[in-house]
């Protein structure tokens, strides 16, 4: 049957092995997620359907078992009538009714042998199918920020970051040339406050000289210098 086939292909499968080959892994677990999702709707519909065959086949067995005990009633009756051939014949009903339900109830011991298969392997493949999830969720995460450091990589290496160095240097060369440019144009020029400053400053040294002259202009400053 080919689910069982394909639900041995994905019971067998290794995942990682899958991801590995695989040229865009984040889509091709979303894939392994939905084929054991669908494969677990169809193994669980064949369950049921095992289920509802192994109900009817045991109702046709039980019914077989009261039709042979029926015959042979039927039997012990026309014999204790004296009627053999009758007898004969009803045993043949129960033989045949005996051998029916022997064949059905080998049926049913291949459904509960199906059965018990069936419910290995949908535990198996919920065990599967849940791992698979969280693989998922984590390479989700994995492959996101694989992505982000992806394009930072390509960024740098489209960009010459030497050569953009440089750049910036040139310009930053440039502005120190435009500002020596404008404080060459100021010098020479004072403002107002450099040429108070100047006044402030002879008026200073005015003091000092007159202080000097006066020293020098008394008595006892003369006999020391003489």
């Amino acid at each position: 049957m080919g689910i069982f086939s394909r639900f041995t292909d994905i019971i067998n499968s290794n995942i990682n092995s899958i991801l590995d080959k695989a040229e865009h892994p984040e889509k091709m677990v979303r894939l392994i997620i939905q084929e054991m999702e669908e494969t677990l709707v169809e193994v669980r519909t064949q369950s049921a359907k095992l289920i509802a065959d192994k109900k009817e086949l045991s109702r046709r067995v039980e019914r077989l078992h009261l039709e042979a005990e029926d015959w042979e009633s039927k039997a012990e009756v026309a014999l204790s009538k004296g009627r053999e051939d009758l007898a004969r014949a009803a045993l043949k009903e129960k033989s045949s009714a005996e051998e029916a339900t022997m064949a059905l109830e080998t049926n049913l011991e291949v459904i509960d042998i199906n059965l018990d298969k069936l419910s290995g392997d949908i535990g198996l493949l919920q065990q599967k199918l849940g791992d698979a999830k969280t693989r998922q969720k984590a390479l989700i995460v994995r492959s996101r920020t694989a992505q982000s450091r992806m394009g930072v990589k390509r960024q740098l290496h489209d960009v010459d970051i030497d050569e953009a160095m440089s750049r910036f240097d040139r310009y930053e060369r440039r502005i120190d040339d435009l500002e020596g440019e404008v404080e060459a144009y100021d010098l020479g020029q004072q403002t107002l406050s450099d040429e108070i400053g100047e006044l402030e400053n002879d008026e200073r040294i005015d003091e000092a000289l007159a202080r000097l002259k006066a020293k020098m202009a008394q008595p006892g400053a003369q006999a020391e210098s003489e």
